[in-house]
This record gives structure tokens, sequence and C-alpha cells, in this order.
């Protein structure tokens, strides 16, 4: 799993240097803002991938002494890196729009920046696919991120194709600053999505709701189990720390108790990848007790 995250890293950095040189030297020949807009996000693109790259190395390190819950938080700092560079990008993206509406300018030789586009698209589709099939293999949030980076750039490099085209055959040169502002404005909503969801792990959001249903299902399986309380969820990378409470029967043995919570966790590991499980257990009625003490409490 983990060469697998380091490979599509790796790949997503070579994808990105490559596209950045392609689209400065058509911008270059061009002169198309909707061109230098989306070598902006190419050049922001460089920077979060070698973050991710970082990222997913220290991701993987095994818990230390100094981090004893390991450093999956790593790939969330990194999401969040990209969410502020991105956004970053269509402000300037913005600026520079709203300039070319009020002075226009004619785009020079569109056919090489329609050739650079298609070039553009055909290796985006083909690291997007590759960074599918990992993330579906480990889970790893931050090459999802990026993947989703990619998938927003192939529409970008579509709508800048369009631009171009329309430059170079109906002669519009409004078209060049107006698909650059739209680019700006997908690239501001799609870094707000980016940020939103590296905050989430960042604060330790709860599961989503069937998640938690799905690991209630798995625990309430057990015949043995009378109830499960305080159960809490949280995400750090791919990996999906769980906590709860279980309640057995009063006179079951510490080792009885100790093997059912042992295939619990077994059962929870085997249906979350590199989960990490943690089961406290109490004895039956314990939460019906607790209960009873809060009631007597607050009636004196």
């Amino acid at each position: 799993m983990q060469s697998l995250t380091h490979r599509a890293a790796a790949a997503s950095l070579g994808v990105a240097l490559l596209l950045a040189f392609v689209k400065a030297g058509a911008g270059l020949a061009t002169g198309s803002l909707a061109l230098l807009a989306s070598l902006i996000d190419s050049l922001a693109d460089v920077v979060a991938s070698a973050i991710t790259f970082v990222s997913v190395r220290i991701s993987r390190r095994p818990p230390d002494h100094s981090h004893r819950f390991g450093h999956g938080k790593a790939e969330g700092l990194s999401a969040l890196a990209q969410g502020g560079l991105v956004a970053g990008s269509a402000v300037l993206v913005v600026i520079d729009s709203v300039g070319r509406f009020v002075r226009p300018e004619p785009v020079e030789r569109p056919l090489v920046g329609i050739l650079a586009m298609a070039l553009a698209i055909v290796v985006t589709l083909g690291l997007v696919a590759y960074q599918r099939r990992v993330v579906a293999r480990t889970g790893s949030l931050a090459i999802a991120a990026d993947s989703l980076h990619y998938r927003a750039d192939l529409l970008t490099n579509l709508a800048v194709g369009l631009s171009l085209f329309l430059a170079w055959g109906p002669g519009w040169d409004w078209a060049d600053p107006l698909v650059a502002a739209v680019v700006a404005c997908w690239l501001a909503l799609h870094a707000y999505g980016i940020a939103r969801h590296a905050v989430d792990q960042l604060m330790d959001r709860e599961a989503p709701a069937e998640r938690r249903a799905e690991i209630e299902g798995i625990v309430a399986a057990h015949p043995e189990v009378a109830g499960v309380h305080d159960l809490r969820t949280r995400m750090a990378g791919c990996r999906i720390f769980i906590e709860m409470h279980v309640e057995l029967p009063r006179q079951m043995s510490v080792q009885d108790a100790h093997a059912v919570t042992e295939r619990i966790e077994a059962e929870l590991m085997t249906a979350f990848r590199d989960a990490e499980v943690m089961i406290h257990q109490e004895p039956e009625g314990i939460e019906d007790v607790r209960l009873d003490h809060r009631i007597e409490g607050q009636g004196a």
C-alpha cells in the first residue's frame, strides 16, 4: 500500500512538471490569458504535488514516542495547503481577467495552444485513471485530493481549448478572458471543497452516519454483546480510529470477555482498512446505573 501511494504521488509531481512546461511554452507563444490561468493552476499543481509527495511519506511513518497516534494528519495538512494554493491562483486569474476585458488583446497562434491543451487532456486522463485505482486500494486522502484537483483540471483544459478554438475560428477574442474568469471561479469552488474536507479531518470530525451504522452492525452481530455506547470515530490520513464501550454479561470471565472483543476488533479491521480499534469492556447495565446516578444528582 505504501509503495502505491509513493508511486502515485511521484507520478502526480511528474505530470505537473510536464504540463507546467508545456503550458508555459504555449502561453508565451499565444499570449492567451485563459492559457495563463491554466498555467498558474499547473504551477500550483507542482507545489501541491510536491507537498503531497512529502506528506504521503510522512503520513506512512509508524507511531513513535512523540506521535503515538501516527503521522496520518500530515495528509490533511497537505490537502489544506493545496486548497490555499488553488484559491490564490483563482484570485490572480480574476484580476487578470478584469484587466483583459477592459483592454482586449488578440490571441496569437491559437493552434499552438490548442495542441498544448490536447496533450494536457490526454496526460491528465491517464494520471486520473491511475490515481483512482490507487485510492480504491489505499484510501489515501492526499492522493484523493490530488486526483480531485486533476479531474477539475480536465474541465479547465477543455474550457481553455474551447476559448482558443473560438479565437482561432470565429475570432472571438473576448472568449479568452471570459473562460479565464470561469476557470478562476471553478478553481475557487474546488479550493473550498478541498479545504473543507481537510479541516474536517484535522478537527476530528465523526465518520459519516452510514460508516458508524456499519460499525454498530458488526458489534451487534455478536450475541454476547449486551450493548454498545460512547462510539467515537476520527480519521487521520487513510486510517480510521474507532473507540467504543461494549457491555458484556456480568458473569462472563475476563478471558472470555477479552476473546469477544478480540473477535470484534478483527472484524472491524477487516471491514475498515488500516483501522485502529480501541474497545473498553464494561459489565451489562452499567449505563443504566450511571443514568440513575445522574438523575439522583440532579434531583438533589
